[in-house]
């Protein structure tokens, strides 16, 4: 038979998984910081994240853009105005609900956004170089298991 875990053991576990967390988070807020500012010059980081959704989901409403991100329709709503105006998404009716529009990200926001991702792409590809594929897989795994609340 195998001892019981021990309790200290885990959480002594788990908070160093925080501090691993609190430096991941730190470099992925500098990213988004970074990745906005080369979308479109003065971009702040949530509106980033509102044309990142909507490229994510490619055809997506407003209202479900206000749910996944738990954020205020009426702010998310002024940043779609933005967004539409500095030509990095569309909108068109929803055919399902009148009205309701359908977001979706336009050639120019999929090529702006692909040029701001590009450093921190080559950045992730290189500190993972010596990783296997396998332990990527894992990783993401493993996260999504995390992010869902899911058992491994």
């Amino acid at each position: 038979m195998s001892a019981a875990p021990d309790p200290d053991a885990r959480t002594e576990a788990v908070r160093a998984l925080e501090a691993e967390f609190g430096g991941l988070i730190h470099q992925v807020r500098r990213i988004v910081s970074e990745n906005a500012e080369r979308v479109s010059p003065g971009m702040l980081p949530a509106a980033y994240k509102v044309f990142t959704t909507i490229v994510r989901r490619e055809r997506v409403t407003q209202s479900e853009v206000s749910e996944m991100l738990v954020a205020d329709k009426g702010q998310i709503s002024r940043t779609v105005r933005e967004l539409e105006e500095l030509g990095l998404i569309g909108r068109e009716p929803d055919p399902t609900d009148r009205r309701s529009s359908i977001l979706f990200p336009t050639p120019f926001g999929l090529e702006r956004l692909a040029e701001a991702r590009a450093p921190q792409e080559s950045t992730l590809l290189h500190a993972l170089e010596e990783w296997s594929i396998d332990d990527i897989q894992t990783l993401t795994r493993l996260l999504h298991a995390l992010t869902a609340r899911e058992r491994p």
